[in-house]
């Protein structure tokens, strides 16, 4: 899956790990407010998770293992991360409620399709970045430092460091800061 290769997401070792990691999301999603199992399970479930940095509940994920979130970064309720592909998101990034970030592909081929091949590419959230409420970010997509994406855009595209990018598709409209 990481490599860029097409795989079939029904693989045993594959639903294994997804599997594994719907055990670990359902987990977490039910912790209390106040439950000190967040953590530990969110350090579990994931490939890195950085210190001081929060992912409010519900959270929705393929693996977990794929993703890695740095330090002193905060999302909000509901984010999807799609992670057949590497999500790196990077320190002190804020994320909105609602925000998808996807990896997986799908071949335009339509027997490729029915037969269950699918594909990923990685996401970057580079460090510092703000996604708004909504936000919808493509496979492939690299996201620089400290880039504002506003409420609802759908980014198909890399977005350079230092912009305010909105819509749909998401286009820079100014530098930020």
């Amino acid at each position: 899956m990481v490599a860029g290769d097409l795989y079939r997401a029904d693989d045993p070792q594959i639903m294994a790990a997804h599997h594994r990691a719907m055990g670990l999301v359902e987990r977490y999603n039910r912790t209390p407010v106040d439950g000190s199992d967040r953590t530990d399970l969110l350090v579990e479930l994931l490939g890195a998770f950085g210190p001081d940095s929060c992912v409010r509940p519900p959270f929705f994920c393929d693996y977990g293992s794929q993703i890695s979130i740095g330090a002193r970064t905060f999302v909000n309720f509901g984010l999807v991360a799609l992670d057949p592909g590497t999500i790196t998101i990077g320190s002190d990034v804020q994320i909105g409620p609602n925000v998808q970030l996807l990896t997986a592909t799908h071949p335009l081929d339509a027997d490729l399709r029915r037969s269950k091949w699918e594909g990923a590419e990685p996401v970057v959230v580079a460090d510092n970045v703000w996604l708004g409420g909504g936000v919808i970010v493509l496979p492939g997509v690299t996201i620089g430092e400290n880039t504002v994406v506003g409420a609802g855009a759908v980014v198909t595209r890399d977005l350079p460091a230092d912009v305010v990018a909105v819509g749909n598709p998401a286009r820079v409209i100014r530098r930020a800061g």
